[in-house]
């Protein structure tokens, strides 16, 4: 069965190149010049989506804010930005990857193949935790308390997955950041502890016990 990718960017010569280039390697392609019309595109299931951040009428932050709470596939931002803090602010909004213009285009098809192998991995290891007040459902990227869906970005759900799947495990924010962005990743570890902030702010909206431990100055494990 081909992979769907969703290509939103508003350079045509990119998005004809990519096209190209996935269809060439057996993708079905769906392309987007706007923001507005990428959120249209996200609605009819890719598995995953390349996001330039500058589009024109919504940017690319915005627009994976927006459909975060409906799609839960990998998401590569592809953007000349090159800061420390647009990285943090792509990945909080709920990225997945980032890669700076230019690129390699055999460098990014490796990516999105590697994110398409981790989501087959994750597809084929399903099962349901109940912790206490928390249900988790691996399979739906989905955490319940009690009959109140928590409102979860695909990262913040990573990192719920990894520590309860490894309860008493302590992981650094260097080494959640390896498992869950890649070796390979362009960004900082930094964020780790920012997604850990917003979950906790997420247990705490929905009226449940804060699972993760701080261990000082080492990382973080699943109470």
């Amino acid at each position: 069965m081909k992979h769907k990718i969703l290509i939103a960017d508003d350079e045509p010569g990119v998005v004809s190149l990519l096209k190209d280039y996935f269809e060439m390697n057996e993708y079905l392609v769906l392309t987007a010049a706007d923001g507005e019309e990428a959120i249209k595109q996200a609605g009819r299931g890719p598995d995953i989506i390349l996001l330039d951040i500058n589009m024109p009428r919504m940017d690319g932050l915005e627009v994976c804010k927006r459909i975060r709470e409906y799609v839960n596939c990998p998401i590569i931002f592809l953007t000349a930005r090159v800061e420390d803090m647009d990285k943090i602010a792509g990945f909080a909004s709920g990225g997945d990857d980032y890669v700076t213009k230019p690129f390699s285009i055999d460098e990014l098809g490796a990516r999105v193949m590697a994110h398409l192998r981790r989501e087959n991995r994750r597809t084929r290891n399903t099962r349901i935790s109940f912790e206490n007040d928390l249900t988790i459902d691996y399979a739906a990227y989905k955490v319940s308390a009690g009959d109140k869906e928590m409102p979860l970005a695909k990262k913040e759900f990573e990192i719920i997955e990894l520590l309860s799947k490894n309860r008493g495990q302590v992981f650094d924010k260097e080494r959640i950041y390896e498992l869950l962005w890649g070796y390979d990743a362009e960004g900082d570890s930094a964020v780790i502890a920012e997604h850990i902030k917003r979950i906790r702010a997420k247990f705490k909206s929905a009226g449940a016990t804060d699972h993760i431990e701080t261990v000082w100055g080492v990382g973080y494990k699943w109470k």
